[in-house]
């Protein structure tokens, strides 16, 4: 198996994602520029977490429009697995490859701690490693995580089990009070109708090397070998 992270002007969790997937699981991975037009031969693409273009105009917006992005798209519509964290959830929601928004947080402030997360299935490429329900802990930070989607797209998501993180507290329970901005059904990641394609707003990739003492992320990434 093959990685690529695309890099964009103010990204800044992409060595992150690279060295868990380079160095702690051995597994060959390129960085991409984002001014590029084709992809290196991969079978995994990762949009990381950060700020790209200073999140001028709105978070991710013009991200979206960078030359890679036609690349990115086309992957991810031939089946090819795409993973976008934070920032990088919020360029594939602008880019149309996951449906739904991200509003300012309802605090309107930034946010930046560790949260409980619940896994809602492991019946999926990204979290097959997990167990289901299984509650984990992983670090947000962000301005804009709040997710929104309309009533329609909500009960499309929820029959189509695209829902794969929740907000929750230590014991798994889903609370207002264990929603830190505010999204729509505490909903924390989701993945595409074909599955393929996932969007999350907790850093895995932070929490993935034993040397800082928490690994609750690297299942994630091992469950993509």
């Amino acid at each position: 198996m093959r990685v690529g992270v695309v890099v964009f002007p103010g990204s800044n969790c992409d060595h992150d994602c690279y060295d868990v997937c380079d160095r702690i699981l051995g597994v060959p991975t390129t960085m991409i520029w984002h001014q590029e037009t084709r992809l290196p031969d991969c079978d995994v693409l990762i949009i990381p977490g950060g700020f790209s273009y200073g999140d001028y105009l709105r978070v991710g917006a013009i991200a979206r429009f960078s030359p890679i992005m036609d690349a990115v798209i086309d992957f991810a519509n031939r089946g090819g697995l795409v993973i976008g964290i934070c920032n990088g959830f919020q360029i594939l929601l602008e880019a149309g490859l996951l449906p739904g928004v991200l509003l300012r947080n309802r605090s309107t402030k930034f946010i930046c701690e560790s949260v409980f997360i619940r896994v809602e299935s492991n019946q999926n490429r990204f979290t097959r490693n997990y167990r289901s329900n299984q509650v984990i802990s992983l670090p947000i930070a962000h301005a804009e995580g709040n997710y929104y989607i309309d009533a329609d797209g909500l009960a499309d998501l929820e029959e189509k089990q695209q829902i794969l993180f929740r907000y929750a507290s230590e014991n798994g329970e889903i609370s207002d009070i264990a929603n830190p901005n505010g999204s729509l059904e505490n909903i924390a990641g989701i993945c595409n109708a074909q599955g393929n394609v996932l969007g999350m707003m907790p850093h895995p990739e932070r929490v993935a090397d034993p040397i800082l003492g928490l690994t609750d992320g690297i299942a994630l990434f091992q469950s993509l070998l």
